[in-house]
């Protein structure tokens, strides 16, 4: 059996929460873009 008992809420997250920022800044960047894109190709279809 482990002598350490887990104690929650103490583990440092702050990597895991600077992982999970970028993930959706990237999403987000790719929505956007796609959604202009989609414009774009709306606007200037020949």
């Amino acid at each position: 059996m482990a002598k350490n008992k887990h104690e929650h809420g103490s583990m440092d997250v702050s990597d895991h929460q600077a992982v999970f920022e970028g993930f959706i800044r990237v999403g987000t960047i790719i929505g956007a873009v796609s959604i202009g894109v989609l414009i774009f190709l709306a606007l200037f279809n020949s």
